[in-house]
């Protein structure tokens, strides 16, 4: 067969859009024909079957989700504050009318139970953002509390990711942050710029 002739960034682009909105179960080789424009010959070709695609695609969007953390850390005038302004892109992007959640934390949900390869690909990817996480934080405290504290940040933003279906959840989310992670250097201007109020 001759080589393919096509933009693999972009083929990669549009079934992480197709797989992201629909799920696995939910997105079908036809549809994938659909997106991507491409004949089927030339999708087993160079990409092999579904669940090889869908790899690919959660791969891509890991290692995009992975450098995006380590440009906001690396950006900001200590790791407490890159990890602020970390967690308050999140809540960004849950208040977008757009939003459809992280597409690692989706695979989790969508495949928990099954146990399969694809399932433990988007718990790997998910764990080397913790250890990331871990990794920065070891410049300012010890092992153990680094630790525990990029679980914590993990944790939040599972939270997150998830709360961020509910209606109008922005100023709780904020609020929550705050309250859930203490120890990290929140900045009250932004607060005060949404207009978040803690009650008693």
């Amino acid at each position: 067969m001759a080589k393919a002739q096509f933009n693999r960034e972009e083929i990669i682009y549009k079934v992480t859009e197709l797989f992201w909105n629909h799920g696995y179960s939910g997105s079908s080789m036809q549809q994938v024909v659909k997106v991507t424009g491409l004949k089927p010959g030339s999708i087993y070709y160079s990409f092999g079957n579904k669940e090889a695609l869908f790899k690919e695609a959660l791969e891509n969007y890991a290692q995009k989700r992975l450098m995006r953390i380590r440009r906001t850390l690396d950006g900001a005038s200590s790791v407490g504050k890159g990890i602020c302004h970390h967690l308050d892109r999140l809540v960004n992007d849950a208040a977008a009318h757009d939003f459809r959640s992280c597409f690692l934390v989706k695979t989790q949900l969508e495949l928990a139970g099954e146990g399969n390869e694809l399932y433990a690909h988007a718990a790997a990817k998910l764990a080397e953002m913790e250890a990331l996480f871990q990794q920065y934080l070891e410049r300012e405290y010890d092992l153990e509390l680094s630790q525990s504290r990029a679980t914590s940040i993990m944790l939040h933003s599972f939270g997150l990711r998830v709360y961020g279906y509910q209606k109008n959840p922005e100023k709780r989310m904020r609020l929550a942050l705050r309250q859930g992670l203490p120890w990290l250097p929140w900045d009250e201007k932004v607060v005060e710029s949404k207009e978040l109020k803690f009650r008693g």
